[in-house]
């Protein structure tokens, strides 16, 4: 795989720390407030059974890129960029294809080896299940801080939300590095009927790559 596409299931992948499972308990310790809040980010989550719209990608050499995300959990979705971009992500429930159309090459997964297994899971409790190293509320957005350990690697994990609505606004992966890369996604449409044809994954072009044909 090459390194954009890593880079590019890490950044979509980063919403998924809302249920980091299997991470340590909360190192910060949150007041009242922050506490309200991070129910919210969960009781808003948990409501969202489909959700698409837009996202733009930053990465961290100053690269950009954009497209249309569409997710219907538990365990799918997919994301397309827009061109130049020739990357593409699909989880049909059971596994996670990354397709770089430039060098014709897929890369599978099981889903439950990605991170993407925590942004598609049936229920996310945030403050329960995740390592939350801080917690930012203003008037108008909050910000919370997240250590992330995952098949893909370490680093951090810093999600951004609309204080009043509890909506998902960007999120940017610090990776162990301290390379960063964020999207922010808007134009969103939740709990709006979905095409189930948009998360197959071609397991036959899988396996005629491993033939090398």
């Amino acid at each position: 795989m090459t390194s954009i596409a890593r880079r590019t299931l890490l950044a979509l992948a980063a919403a998924g720390a809302l249920a980091l499972a299997g991470l340590a308990p909360a190192a910060a310790a949150l007041d009242s407030q922050q506490k309200t809040k991070l129910a919210e980010v969960n009781s808003y989550f948990n409501s969202v059974k489909t959700m698409h719209g837009d996202f733009i990608q930053f990465g961290p050499n100053g690269e950009r890129a954009e497209g249309k995300f569409y997710l219907a959990r538990p365990g799918k979705i997919r994301f397309y960029y827009n061109p130049p971009a020739k990357v593409d992500i699909v989880a049909d429930g059971k596994s996670v294809s990354v397709k770089d159309r430039k060098l014709a090459t897929q890369d599978i997964w099981p889903l439950k080896e990605t991170p993407l297994r925590f942004l598609l899971a049936d229920r996310i409790n945030l403050e329960a299940d995740a390592q939350v190293a801080s917690v930012s509320v203003e008037p108008d957005l909050v910000t919370v801080v997240l250590a992330d350990s995952s098949t893909f690697g370490t680093g951090k994990l810093t999600l951004i939300f609309d204080a009043s609505t509890t909506e998902l606004k960007q999120w940017t992966v610090t990776d162990a590095q301290g390379y960063d890369t964020s999207v922010a996604i808007y134009n969103t449409t939740v709990n709006g009927p979905t095409n189930p044809t948009l998360f197959t994954i071609d397991y036959n072009a899988n396996t005629m790559q491993r033939r090398g044909k």
